[in-house]
């Protein structure tokens, strides 16, 4: 479980956070909704200390990342897995040798070990005959995937993904969230999602965090949404062409 109480952040006189308080609970996927501005990114980089806020805490399970020391941080990370917006492999490695890549740097399992857990990454991911691949010779889904694999190769307590649908096809997006959804419940992963993809909120939105102008502005799930009366979420999500053919279904 992550925490986060009373977090400011500014840039100089500009505050982008403004007092945000959530909780993103185990075993169910956590989406940040918002416009483009809103500060969602930013909240996520507070979270996992690409920034530090200008106020208030950051709670891993009772502990608070904002406080740590240097060397406490870095051992934190190693329970975090992260999915970036591109998939960030390494061209010049196999998939492999890319879900591999966390094992080499930090863990002192044998060679052996090190590959059988990556190809039970990748066995879970449904890429193990793609093993020997480079990210050039497969699709862009594929690459998601293999970012996946790599993500929770350390077997991480929190899992942090930015846009994961990001260039994907409708499809190929259904099988993304599926999989985190799948993975997050399974390993029972507190899993964070920054996303714009109403499908996402609609399929796999345990509990959606609403921010608007850098303030928590609704909180909810799924089943939810769909009878807010919060304007400003609505303004949001019936944006999209998903809600407004379910609007319109709904008022046939």
């Amino acid at each position: 479980m992550i925490e986060v109480k009373n977090l400011h952040k500014s840039f100089g006189d500009r505050e982008v956070l403004k007092g945000i308080d959530v909780t993103f609970d185990n075993g169910k996927t956590n989406l940040i909704i918002g416009q483009s501005g809103s500060g969602k990114t930013v909240l996520m980089k507070n979270l996992v200390g690409l920034l530090d806020p200008t106020e208030g805490e950051v709670l891993y399970d009772g502990r608070d990342f904002v406080t740590m020391s240097k060397d406490e941080r870095i051992a934190m990370r190693r329970e975090m897995g992260m999915i970036f917006q591109s998939a960030a492999l390494f061209d010049s490695l196999s998939v492999l040798e890319n879900v591999m890549f966390p094992l080499d740097m930090f863990s002192k399992m044998t060679y052996r070990d090190r590959i059988k857990r990556a190809q039970a990454c990748l066995d879970r991911v449904g890429l193990i005959m793609a093993q020997d691949k480079f990210p050039g010779e497969i699709s862009g889904g594929m690459q998601k995937r293999v970012a996946i694999a790599r993500a929770i190769v350390l077997n991480p307590k929190y899992l942090f993904c930015d846009e994961p649908n990001s260039g994907l096809d409708p499809k190929t997006s259904l099988v993304i969230d599926e999989l985190l959804h799948g993975i997050t419940e399974e390993f029972n992963m507190t899993t964070i999602i920054n996303t714009h993809d109403m499908n996402s909120v609609m399929g796999i939105g345990d509990n959606i965090l609403f921010i608007y102008n850098g303030a928590k502005e609704w909180v909810g799930n799924k089943d939810m949404v769909m009878d807010s009366t919060n304007e400003k979420l609505n303004d949001l999500v019936f944006a999209s062409d998903l809600f407004k053919k379910v609007k319109a279904a709904n008022m046939k």
